[in-house]
């Protein structure tokens, strides 16, 4: 089923649902479960499943020349979303990425995605490789992810890369976007962000997904202000807890947030790692709670793989 779908089913009661990553390659699928397991009581309608680029890696050869190599840390989005859909019987929502993929493995990969019955898709351009100073695309790749979003958007219309199909050919995936509450950190200001993200759900996008955010009135404005431009598309807010204190300034780096002034004065005042994460976890709650009176299609949680608290917040709310 299609998470608009599932939205309009739940007659404005919010939803749970939360984002896994692939293990590292290598391991098996047990980790996945594990993750899983714990949530199933609370019902998730999908459960999505990231994609990361590929990395390089340098190899010495006996001569002592370097060859650079490219390697996927973390393979298996598709199999793992067959895998979950089988087992729990739940949807799944594989990221697709301009980073480390071709055109044509992009198609091939829908392909395989229509084949299992995979309904629902997120588009993102993903993030530069480890080194670069800025995102570099893949040859034969996309740059930006509405060249992305367009190539599923033609398959949906039954136009393919080589090829214009007949309407029988036609793919028919629900299409998801990234939004930004605090603004993409690479856009020069708000106006132009709303600028790409309206463009993008006039091309088809058809739900949006945010990034982690830790002040709800950002959240707010920001569904506001999409409203005022135009954008009328569910807007599921993408939620993670504090679970340590170096998240104060690690998840601001590395995801361009701001970190509310009270909660980081909380987090400073602990004496233990173990108080941290309780403070995170009653934050996240709170949050989620003020997030469900606003009317929130789905609490959409990054769990990093990790159930634990999760669950907790999961218990407290639902």
């Amino acid at each position: 089923m299609k998470i608009t779908e599932h939205i309009a089913n739940a007659n404005g009661k919010t939803l749970f649902s939360f984002e896994l990553i692939p293990p590292l390659k290598g391991q098996s699928i047990k980790g996945i479960y594990d993750a899983i397991d714990p949530l199933m009581e609370f019902k998730p309608p999908f459960i999505d499943v990231t994609s990361l680029r590929e990395d390089f890696i340098y190899k010495q050869h006996d001569n002592g020349l370097l060859e650079k190599l490219s390697y996927r840390k973390r393979p298996g989005t598709i199999a793992i979303c067959a895998a979950i859909m089988n087992k729990y019987k739940v949807d799944t929502v594989p990221h697709l990425l301009c980073g480390g993929f071709t055109k044509d493995e992009t198609e091939n990969g829908l392909v395989d995605l229509q084949f299992l019955g995979i309904e629902n898709v997120l588009v993102l351009r993903g993030d530069a490789r480890r080194g670069d100073a800025s995102f570099v695309p893949t040859p034969n790749g996309h740059n930006y992810a509405t060249d992305l979003l367009q190539q599923v958007v033609n398959m949906n219309n039954g136009v393919y890369l080589h090829e214009h199909n007949d309407d029988s050919l036609k793919t028919d995936f629900c299409i998801g976007i990234a939004g930004y509450p605090e603004k993409h950190f690479e856009a020069p200001n708000l106006k132009t962000d709303f600028k790409y993200l309206k463009q993008k759900v006039d091309m088809g996008a058809n739900f949006i997904v945010t990034q982690m955010f830790f002040d709800n009135q950002k959240y707010f404005d920001f569904v506001n202000n999409c409203r005022a431009n135009g954008i009328n598309v569910p807007i599921i807010p993408g939620l993670k807890p504090i679970t340590n204190s170096k998240q104060l300034i690690g998840l601001a780096k590395t995801f361009h947030i701001d970190m509310p002034e009270d909660m980081c004065d909380a987090v400073n005042a602990c004496k233990s790692e173990k108080d941290v994460r309780e403070i995170g976890i009653e934050w996240m709650i709170n949050q989620c709670r003020e997030l469900i009176k606003f009317g929130v299609p789905v609490l959409h949680f990054y769990t990093m793989s990790n159930a634990g608290p999760t669950k907790r917040i999961a218990e407290a709310i639902f």
